[in-house]
């Protein structure tokens, strides 16, 4: 059985019962930073083997992990914060027990991107999740383009390192559309910056982001996000 576990985004407090529970059952685990992954397990007292499971080599180990699923042994594929397969490893595998009849199981955990959503206060009736915005400027001017024709909330990963960018760039593309910058989610810092870009920039420019980064964009139809602040 093949174990897709969500995990913390930043506070080790909103792991599940169920995620520990599949973490303990588990023969092997899977993570894409085992450094990392390896924290949060000594943190619950979890000793198990760990592989790599990362995008420079999840083609060679979803084949491995294939044949081990095969042979009947259970594997947990975490990621270093969220859920497996979003903007992150996983789908290959998963795809693999699909193709290969082997039996796979979900268990969701916390998300930035509907903790985002959430505290951006915009319309959460549909919503399009874009994954991380192109570091070529070419390529992020125009997916905020669309984002700013959609109807519906939009919603990006972002760098703290190129978010001035990208809002200057909001700036030009829409800058009457209010905006949400949701970082640090769920640590000490957590912050929820609603505004439009040039104000979000000016905020910005005067205290440097840190931290992981989730950016809203309200839709072109969204009236509550009318209301500032």
């Amino acid at each position: 059985m093949l174990y897709v576990i969500g995990t913390p985004i930043g506070n080790l407090n909103d792991i599940t019962l169920r995620a520990l529970e599949a973490l303990k059952a588990a023969d092997v685990i899977a993570a894409e930073d085992t450094r990392h992954s390896g924290n949060l397990l000594r943190h619950f007292e979890i000793r198990k083997p760990l592989v790599s499971y990362h995008e420079h080599n999840e083609a060679m180990r979803t084949a491995e992990l294939s044949e081990r699923l095969a042979n009947g042994e259970h594997v947990a594929l975490i990621t270093d914060a969220g859920m497996p397969g979003v903007s992150d490893p996983g789908a290959r595998l998963i795809r693999a027990c699909i193709e290969r009849g082997l039996d796979y199981t979900v268990i969701p955990g916390v998300s930035a991107v509907l903790t985002a959503l959430v505290g951006s206060g915009f319309s959460l009736d549909r919503f399009c999740f874009c994954g991380f915005l192109p570091v070529k400027s070419g390529g992020r001017e125009r997916d905020l383009r669309n984002a700013a024709e959609r109807e519906e909330t939009t919603v990006f990963f972002e760098s703290p390192y190129r978010i001035n960018k990208t809002l200057a760039a909001c700036v030009e593309i829409m800058p009457e559309r209010l905006l949400c910058v949701a970082r640090e989610l769920t640590k000490k810092f957590e912050e929820f910056r609603r505004g439009t870009a040039s104000e979000l920039l000016a905020h910005y420019e005067a205290h440097p982001a840190k931290g992981e980064i989730t950016l809203v964009v309200s839709g072109a139809d969204d009236r509550g996000a009318r209301t500032r602040g």
